[in-house]
């Protein structure tokens, strides 16, 4: 049986008995549902947009994800997971909603507080509360518990409040969100106890009890260490390019050392963690945070190193047409959150460099207007200029024979080795 909006709402079936309402239905909140719904756990999703209800609630997805759309097909037809309009009250509530950053680089924590004020009115004694969106250390205790203290409940003996933050990677979550470490910090003992018991109900892996503070902390911490080091890459792509050197043999060679292993470099960093994140950890000591705030500018700065060679490409021609392979943040998904390939295209388009014709195998139709979206066969035959701005699984079938007629901008590396006018 498909469940519809239409249903009778849970508050006339019971909905005291649903396991979980998990509040934000994105990259993370529905791959959460799914996973608890399909494990035996009563859950509601609750999402402001109305046309992501509709598509949960006829059993398909709105994301690409692998093996998501089999898994939330069969919890709406079990009837373990249906999507509405409002929050539900529930045993757990799970909040994943997104956390950006303003044009200032100052973190936006307003889906934050108005998941948390949506939840004061289902909120029951013995509910636990989860925060799982990346923030900055103290959001959960300055933010989260004012406004969840305005049902009346007290927190650590009535209601049970905790960070969890989520640790998964697109592209597999489904897997990750079960079999990753997961960190666990509450505002009491009580509350770190009881959010702890949850994960173990459906995470393989080991569990770890911290405060709230540390928890919201460490998430940031693994994501700007990662970022520090793209920046690392990055940098090495900045100078080899002006020593007139292949920095990906540089890297192939030196990963060579037993104690080295430095990573690829790129475009630039997107999604919503490793180009986020590390800002929140500025914009909570900006003083102590040089190192931070430096790789921020490497990896900021790098589309406007792939724009600068395609500009000098195009310059040699005069009504070059530009293929731009890739617009997601990385390979094989289809979020385009932060995407230094997407603000790549958007200036090429912009500033009229060509005719710009977009390759993106995980995308139904073109992010910009005026920009066609082709296949690749049809960029190889078109383009005068191509450039790999994401090393997707289907652009791993080009081959020196396909490039024979076009100039290549390769921001990835993708091509690293093989013979062709690689710029």
């Amino acid at each position: 049986m498909t469940i519809s909006l239409n249903d009778p709402q849970p508050e006339s079936e019971g909905a005291l008995d649903l396991d979980v309402c998990v509040v934000g239905l994105g990259y993370v909140g529905l791959p959460t549902a799914a996973v608890l719904a399909t494990r035996g756990r009563r859950v509601a999703g609750f999402d402001l947009r109305r046309d992501i209800l509709d598509t949960i609630n006829a059993g398909r997805i709105h994301i690409v994800e692998p093996e998501l759309d089999a898994l939330v097909r069969a919890a709406v037809l079990a009837g373990t997971l249906r999507a509405v309009a409002e929050p539900v009250p529930a045993r757990t509530f799970l909040i994943c909603v997104p956390t950006p950053i303003t044009s200032d680089h100052r973190p936006d924590l307003a889906a934050v507080e108005a998941a948390s004020r949506a939840l004061v009115p289902v909120l029951r004694p013995g509910n636990l509360v989860v925060l799982e969106s990346t923030v900055p250390p103290g959001t959960l205790r300055d933010l989260v518990a004012p406004i969840l203290r305005q049902s009346g409940l007290v927190v650590g003996k009535d209601l049970f409040l905790a960070h969890a933050p989520e640790r998964v990677l697109p592209g597999a979550v489904l897997r990750e969100v079960v079999e990753n470490e997961r960190i666990v910090g509450g505002l009491t003992d009580a509350c770190t106890d009881r959010c702890a018991a949850f994960y173990e109900g459906f995470v393989r892996a080991e569990v770890h009890r911290t405060s709230a503070e540390v928890a919201e902390f460490t998430k940031l911490a693994e994501n700007a260490y990662r970022d520090v080091n793209v920046a690392y890459a990055n940098e090495l792509a900045n100078v080899s390019a002006h020593l007139s050197l292949d920095v990906w043999e540089v890297i192939r060679l030196a990963n060579r050392h037993p104690r080295v292993q430095i990573l690829r470099p790129g475009p630039g960093v997107g999604g919503h963690c490793i180009a986020v994140d590390p800002w929140f950890i500025a914009a909570s000591a900006p003083e102590h945070t040089p190192l931070i705030q430096a790789a921020r500018q490497v990896n900021d700065g790098r589309p406007e190193r792939v724009l600068g060679q395609i500009r000098r490409l195009a310059g040699k021609l005069r009504a070059p047409t530009i293929a731009l392979l890739g617009l997601s943040y990385k390979p094989d998904i289809d979020d385009l959150r932060e995407s230094p390939a997407l603000h790549i295209a958007e200036a090429v388009h912009r500033e009229g460099l060509g005719d710009v014709l977009l390759v993106e195998p995980h995308l139904h139709g073109s992010p910009i207007a005026g920009c066609p979206l082709v296949s690749l066969d049809d960029a190889l035959a078109r383009a005068d200029i191509l450039v790999i701005l994401v090393a997707h699984r289907d652009f791993r079938r080009l081959r020196s024979a396909d490039l024979l007629r076009v100039m290549v901008v390769d921001a990835v590396g993708l091509l690293a080795g093989a013979e062709h006018k690689r710029v």
